[in-house]
C-alpha cells in the first residue's frame, strides 16, 4: 500500500513536469530539452533556499521563478538569435547542469532533516488526528506522513492544472496557443510571436522546476543527476493522456496529461513490485514511451481496418 501511495504522489508531482511538457510540445510544437536541466534546478534552490532557513513556500517560488528563467533563456536563443528550437535546449540543458552545481555547491543535498511541506502535512495530519502516527485503511496501516502528503499535492496539482486552465483561455493565453497553430495568422493579427514563445517557455519551464522542487521535499533530497529522462517522462504522459481523453479539447487535455502521468507512475510501480531490477528502469520506461507513441496509431488503424471489413 505505501508502495501505490507512493507512487499516486510521485505521479501527481510529474504531472506538473507533464503540463510544462504539453505547453512547449503541443502549444508551441517546440522540442524543449531544457526539462531536465529545469526540474534539477527547481530542486536545487529549493535546497538551497531551505538550507538557508527559508519557508517551504518561499523556496517553491524560487524555484518556480529559477525555472522560467531557465525557459525564457531557451526562448531568447531561439527567438532572437534564431538558434534552432532543439540547439536552443541543448544548449541551455547543459549550461544548467554547471549552475545546478554552483548553487547546490556539491552534487546531493540531504533534506530528511529540513523543513518542508512534507513535514507539515505530516504535522497537519497528526493534529486532525489527535496524535495518531497512522491510520488504517482497508486492514492497511497508512502512515500519516504519505497519507497527508499525497492529500497535499493533490490539492497543489488541482489548484494548478485549474489556473492553467483558465489561464490558457485568457487573451494572453489563446495568443500562445494561437501562436502554436498558427503563427502566421496571429502575426497578421499585430502579435509578437517572439514574446509569446519566450513567455510561454518561461511558464512551462517553472512548471517543470515546481515540479523539481515537490519531488525534492518528497524525497528528501535533490541531486545533480535527477532530470535525466524526464523529457521522455513528460512526452509519454503527456501522449498517454490523450490516448485516455480521445479528444484535443484543452479542459480534457489537461486533467489527461494529469491522469496519464499517474498512471505511467502506476505502470511502473507495478513493474517495480513485480521484481524489475531498479537497473531496467530506464529501459522500461523508453519501452512505455515507445508503445505509447505506436499504438493510438495501430488502434486507428485496426478501426478502420475493422469498418472496411465490415462494409465489404
Amino acid at each position: 500500500m505505501t508502495l501505490m501511495l507512493g507512487a499516486w504522489t510521485v505521479g501527481l508531482i510529474l504531472s506538473l513536469l507533464a503540463l510544462g511538457v504539453f505547453i512547449s510540445f503541443r502549444v508551441f510544437k517546440f522540442a524543449d530539452i531544457t526539462t531536465e536541466g529545469s526540474i534539477t534546478l527547481g530542486a536545487s534552490v529549493l535546497a538551497v533556499s531551505l538550507l538557508h532557513g527559508h519557508s517551504p513556500v518561499v523556496a517553491t517560488t524560487a524555484a518556480f521563478l529559477a525555472g522560467a528563467c531557465a525557459g525564457a533563456a531557451t526562448g531568447v536563443l531561439h527567438t532572437r538569435f534564431g538558434i534552432n528550437s532543439l540547439l536552443s535546449g541543448i544548449i541551455v540543458m547543459t549550461a544548467l547542469y554547471s549552475v545546478n552545481l554552483r548553487v547546490m555547491g556539491q552534487s546531493n543535498i540531504p533534506l530528511l532533516n529540513s523543513h518542508t511541506i512534507v513535514t507539515d502535512a505530516e504535522a497537519v495530519g497528526v493534529w486532525l488526528l489527535g496524535g495518531e502516527q497512522g491510520v488504517a485503511v482497508l486492514g492497511w496501516t497508512i502512515a500519516l506522513r504519505e497519507l497527508f502528503t499525497l492529500l497535499l499535492v493533490a490539492l497543489v496539482v488541482v489548484g494548478v492544472a485549474a489556473a492553467l486552465y483558465a489561464f490558457l483561455r485568457t487573451n494572453l493565453g489563446t495568443a500562445m496557443r494561437a501562436t502554436g497553430d498558427n503563427d502566421q495568422m496571429i502575426t497578421a493579427l499585430g502579435v509578437d510571436t517572439r514574446n509569446m514563445i519566450t513567455l510561454g517557455l518561461a511558464l512551462a519551464n517553472g512548471l517543470i522546476a515546481l515540479s523539481g522542487a515537490l519531488l525534492a521535499q518528497y524525497q528528501g533530497f535533490a541531486d545533480v543527476q535527477m532530470g535525466i529522462g524526464m523529457v521522455v517522462w513528460g512526452l509519454a504522459s503527456v501522449i498517454i493522456g490523450e490516448a485516455l481523453v480521445g479528444t484535443r479539447q484543452l479542459g480534457f487535455i489537461v486533467v489527461g496529461t494529469v491522469m496519464g502521468s499517474v498512471l505511467f507512475r502506476l505502470l511502473v510501480a507495478v513493474a517495480l513490485r513485480a521484481g524489475l531490477d531498479p537497473n531496467d528502469l530506464k529501459l522500461v520506461t523508453a519501452v512505455f514511451v515507445f508503445a505509447a507513441l505506436i499504438l493510438p496509431g495501430l488502434l486507428a488503424r485496426l478501426r478502420r481496418g475493422a469498418k472496411t471489413a465490415a462494409h465489404a
